[in-house]
């Protein structure tokens, strides 16, 4: 049998490289039907960039990023900028502190290289990304670096004041990024329980972008111990639904 040709060989290779590919196109579904359905192949795609920003203060977005990292599965790097961050916060969220590696970089600029490199690395589940400004080119080397790898990366846009223009400028005003989705997360008031003064947290999900069609506003639980986001109990404003019509979408 004669030996196969330097294109025969080649062809070989880009054969693996797809099956490559195939793999690393899997999704990680919210379990929510509605919310699913708003997203290319019913789930949040792994192997991309998503953006997450908040509505007014951090914490329901962060948690809301802490919730896909630990339903990611395996090692999650934390990159952030100011040793702000509440590990036991992200615990309730079901990312523990056994599973983090937390990276302080301390600007913009080196949290975002480090986050570059984590997502090369290709052995984490997810990695997180505390930002101010995300930047078309910055976005798309974390797109490309995750593309490669099939590991989740979340920009987390953080509002650290108002010395920075965009610090301080919503989610779907933000310059435009290679990211694949862009979310926008806000608090709303508490599900009441029967103990007083004890309430159930919620969110407005808001899916500003998405590649695979229009947004949408969801009002759901906020993330349980295991990172999955739930329907209210009780219907609020069509929970579940998308409320108040489609989002407007960014490219």
């Amino acid at each position: 049998m004669r030996p196969p040709s330097a294109l025969e060989a080649l062809r070989a290779q880009v054969r693996q490289i797809e099956g490559r590919n195939r793999r690393t196109a899997s999704v990680l579904p919210f379990g929510i039907p509605a919310l699913d359905a708003r997203l290319a192949h019913g789930g949040l795609a792994r192997g991309a960039l998503h953006e997450v920003a908040g509505a007014g203060h951090d914490a329901a977005a962060t948690l809301f990023a802490a919730g896909i990292a630990a339903r990611a599965g395996g090692k999650v790097l934390w990159c952030l900028t100011q040793p702000d961050l509440f590990a036991p916060a992200l615990s309730q969220a079901g990312l523990t502190s056994d599973r983090v590696i937390y990276l302080e970089g301390g600007d913009d600029r080196t949290v975002l290289a480090c986050c570059e490199e984590g997502l090369r690395h290709g052995g984490l589940g997810a990695v997180v990304a505390e930002i101010v400004r995300l930047g078309m080119t910055a976005s798309r080397r974390l797109q490309l670096a995750a593309e490669a790898s099939a590991t989740i990366g979340i920009a987390l846009r953080r509002r650290y004041g108002a010395a920075s223009s965009d610090a301080v400028c919503p989610a779907d005003a933000a310059p435009p990024s290679a990211a694949v989705t862009r979310w926008r997360i806000a608090a709303l008031p508490a599900a009441p329980l029967p103990v007083p003064g004890v309430g159930r947290p919620r969110w407005r999900v808001e899916l500003i972008r998405s590649r695979s069609g229009e947004g949408a506003t969801f009002e759901l639980e906020a993330c349980d111990d295991t990172g999955h986001l739930r329907l209210p109990a009780e219907p609020v404003h069509g929970s579940g639904q998308a409320a108040g019509g489609p989002s407007r979408a960014f490219g």
